[in-house]
């Protein structure tokens, strides 16, 4: 049984940095017994760049934050309409690879794509989805302990100038996409994605997502992250 919880749906926007820290700290103090967390989100406009990410890829970031973090891969783009997944998942208790993993998270994004009549491919060296070269779905994750935390964003229905600041992933003049532009059409039900996408991360890894309780102390591990603007 995995934990599931969608963070959008209870705080709204998420900021990054806060989700990031809770995160490394959650799969540094955890051992055998504790349990698994699927998160669903959508972050605050933010650039990220990977361990090994080069500052001159992110080109004119203007008022978007720029972080450097400790997934891998290159820079990416969070911000609003891109469903954010991040798998936390005890590796060696799954008896799953980290190749195995990326492998399934794409699986699940070109799964979900086809359930919306969009055919989209990998990329030999270039870990993702795309869509008729161009980018939709971005991976880069950490393994720490044997344990995953970073994910998967995938872009559904968001404002993609931002991608135009940096050079997506490290590459110059990769172009980048949503499902909605793939679709051709106005508005994409961005909750009967997320339910299709949920439906095949389980199927494909062979989960069970739980849905916690608003006064589980578990979920709360997460919730505590969250910054309220309200005040």
């Amino acid at each position: 049984m995995v934990q599931f919880t969608d963070l959008s749906a209870r705080h709204g926007l998420i900021d990054y940095a806060p989700l990031w820290h809770t995160m490394r700290a959650y799969t540094d103090q955890r051992n055998a017994d504790s349990p698994d967390h699927v998160l669903l989100l959508q972050h605050r406009p933010v650039f990220t760049l990977g361990q090994a990410g080069k500052p001159e890829h992110v080109l004119l970031p203007g008022d978007i934050p720029v972080l450097q973090c400790d997934r891998g891969g290159q820079v990416t783009y969070h911000g609003p309409g891109q469903l954010v997944l991040y798998p936390l998942l005890d590796l060696q208790r799954l008896g799953l690879g980290v190749r195995a993993l990326v492998t399934a998270l794409e699986q699940v994004v070109l799964d979900t794509l086809a359930g919306f009549q969009v055919s989209a491919e990998r990329r030999d060296g270039m870990p993702g989805v795309y869509v008729d070269g161009r980018k939709i779905a971005a991976l880069g994750l950490r393994i720490r302990r044997g344990c995953s935390y970073h994910g998967l964003a995938f872009n559904v229905d968001m404002d993609l100038e931002p991608f135009a600041r940096i050079n997506p992933c490290g590459y110059r003049d990769l172009e980048v996409t949503d499902l909605r532009r793939c679709r051709g059409e106005r508005g994409v039900d961005i909750t009967a994605v997320q339910q299709l996408l949920l439906d095949r991360l389980q199927a494909t890894l062979g989960l069970t997502l739980a849905t916690e309780s608003t006064d589980c102390a578990a979920d709360n591990v997460f919730s505590d992250c969250v910054i309220d603007y309200s005040s």
